[in-house]
Order: structure tokens, then C-alpha cells, then sequence
């Protein structure tokens, strides 16, 4: 899919020192992989968050960098990522960045932004983070149960305390749907 299809006038612009291209993850709702390639320096770092401002607009708040093709990167670029962490954070999403060349690793361990920002060695430990991130516990309620006691049925639709209302037995039910006296 090309980068217009994915986000509407995503190519509109240029820049002849840095390229963005842009991949939609089909399993992960609202992520996005962004491929830099080139530098990011204080002439086109506007140009840079346009574009990334672009994809958050279009509601992509799980962003993963590849920084492979990266060559050189500013201290505004670093910041760049900051302003966008920010953003997507408000959201519920995060970004990750993986394939760091050594000269853009130094930048970032210089600015203190590798404590910051989430750097993983692979596209595929990129998207774990994600995953991860999607998992949804799914608890037992509404449930039916029995009281211990006498053996009356009734539904529960959250874990706490509770009295029978047959023979007053005092019961609890935690998260998981297990029943305890007492």
C-alpha cells in the first residue's frame, strides 16, 4: 500500500535529505511503521513533524521507527520524538523505535532519550511491544453461581461481597470467579 493510500497527502511534500515512507501493521489496530532514511537536522525537522503529525492525525498512535536508514539525527530531531510521544500518549498509544544505527544511538544515549523511549533489536520485538499492549483479560462476569451453603443459584456481575439471601451466609467472590465463605 503506498503512502497516500494510508494517510491522505502523505507524499505531498519532499525533502531531499530525509524519506518517510509508511507501512500499516494489519494486526494491530492504529499502528504504523515509519521508515526514515536520510537525517534529521534543524532544516528539515519541521518537514519531519508534519509528517509524523500527519499519521497521528489519522489516528495512528502506535508508532514503530525504523531507524535503520537513519544516517545522522539532531538534537531538535530527538525532540521531535518527544513532542510526538506526548501526543500519542494523551491517546493511549506509545512509539518504539528499533534498528538504530550506532552514530543516531550515540545521540540518543548523549541527550539521555535511551532511558526515555523504548528501543527494541527487531521489527518483530517492535510489534511484541504492541501486542502485548492488545491483550485484553477477560473476566467471568456476568456469572451464575451457587451459594456453598444452600445450594441457591443467582448471577453476579462483579467479584466482592455478598450475603445470601436464602441462609445469610457471607461470601466473597474474587476476579476470577472463585467463591469463599467469609
Amino acid at each position: 500500500m503506498l503512502n497516500n493510500e494510508i494517510i491522505v497527502g502523505f507524499n505531498d511534500e519532499k525533502d531531499e535529505n530525509l524519506t518517510i515512507t509508511v507501512e500499516k501493521v494489519k494486526d494491530i489496530d492504529s499502528c504504523l511503521v515509519i521508515y526514515l532514511i536520510g537525517s534529521i537536522d534543524t532544516n528539515n525537522v519541521k518537514f519531519f513533524q508534519e509528517k509524523v503529525v500527519r499519521a497521528i492525525e489519522a489516528g495512528f498512535t502506535k508508532l514503530i521507527f525504523h531507524c535503520g536508514d537513519l544516517t545522522a539525527i539532531s538534537s531538535a530531531g530527538i525532540n521531535s520524538f518527544s513532542l510526538f510521544l506526548n501526543l500519542i500518549k494523551s491517546k493511549g498509544g506509545n512509539e518504539v523505535f528499533y534498528a538504530i544505527q550506532p552514530k543516531v544511538q550515540e545521540v540518543f544515549q548523549v541527550l539521555d532519550f535511551s532511558k526515555v523511549f523504548t528501543i527494541k533489536e527487531s521489527l518483530e520485538a517492535s510489534l511484541d511491544v504492541f501486542r502485548k499492549q492488545n491483550v485484553k483479560i477477560l473476566l467471568p462476569f456476568p456469572m451464575k453461581l451457587e451459594c456453598p451453603v444452600c445450594s441457591l443459584e443467582f448471577e453476579l456481575i462483579k467479584e466482592g461481597h455478598f450475603i445470601c439471601s436464602k441462609c445469610n451466609a457471607a461470601l466473597t467472590v474474587d476476579s476470577c470467579g472463585q467463591i469463599f465463605l467469609g
